[in-house]
């Protein structure tokens, strides 16, 4: 079943909803398609940060894929956006990204008809984890992938900011500013905030998985990211030895929002590798 949602990006792209199964249940997720008509071109999906969405990502996934001549699909994870909200009484566990990778994008995939494709994956934060799982879970069915400031291990530096972001949420005008970005801000920030600051969380580490990634992969890193270290990107080279870096200047946590150009031109020339025979 697929409705018009009431979240816009913009006047002339249109936001969706389909329902998909998850956890024992009916999950609707909020999704846009960007370049629809572009069908003998090379899909790029577009895996939001811990506390993103369709909105959320504004303009950019659209300028992407004008830059590469792709279609694009953006979506709203459970819990985020306009997509279903999570019951206030439901805890994410230690495991979630594992869950979205290995559950929650195939099932989005098979529910659009995309359960044959080989797209690109390009991730931002939690969305970069969530690529990464999902290429070394499922490596026959993604064509590459493009990570920027993700997790694959627990640092003091993430939980020390994370902590900080729960204090700016309680105490200042936080959750109306995300009101405009999800259906209920609550159940999107209480639901990464909790799981990042539970006890149990600070042993999750994701490294064992890399060897099993096939594809090529882009893995970039703002040198001053507040909520990491560029051991994340480093320790995804040395699981995955075929990964290709890019340390990013005088940018932060959000390095398609600090630093727009240079992460465009930076998944341009990736795209354009993956093109060249050799």
């Amino acid at each position: 079943m697929e409705e018009t949602s009431p979240i816009s990006l913009a006047k002339h792209l249109i936001t969706q909803h389909v329902t998909v199964p998850l956890l024992e249940r009916e999950i609707d997720i909020e999704y846009q398609w960007l370049f629809p008509d572009r069908h003998d071109q090379p899909l790029i999906v577009f895996l939001h940060e811990g506390l993103g969405s369709v909105a959320m990502w504004k303009d950019w996934p659209q300028q992407v894929c004008e830059a590469a001549g792709c279609r694009g699909l953006v979506f709203s994870r459970y819990g985020y956006g306009s997509s279903t909200p999570r019951p206030h009484e439901e805890i994410w566990q230690p495991d979630y990204l594992q869950v979205q990778a290995q559950e929650a994008l195939p099932a989005l995939f098979k529910a659009l008809g995309l359960q044959h494709e080989k797209p690109l994956l390009f991730g931002h934060s939690d969305g970069g984890t969530i690529a990464l799982l999902y290429a070394a879970m499922y490596p026959d069915s993604v064509r590459a992938i493009a990570v920027a400031a993700p997790h694959i291990f627990v640092e003091d530096v993430t939980i020390a900011s994370i902590r900080q972001a729960r204090e700016v949420y309680l105490q200042t005008d936080l959750a109306d500013k995300l009101r405009r970005y999800h259906r209920d801000p609550d159940s999107a920030f209480w639901a990464w905030n909790d799981a990042w600051l539970n006890p149990d969380f600070r042993n999750w580490n994701i490294e064992s998985y890399l060897p099993a990634i096939a594809c090529p992969i882009l893995a970039m890193q703002g040198d001053n990211d507040e909520y990491a270290s560029l051991e994340q990107i480093y320790g995804i080279q040395r699981g995955a030895p075929q990964t290709e870096l890019f340390v990013i200047p005088q940018c932060g946590h959000s390095p398609h929002r600090d630093q727009s150009a240079l992460v465009i031109d930076a998944t341009m020339a990736f795209l354009r590798d993956l093109e060249t025979p050799g």
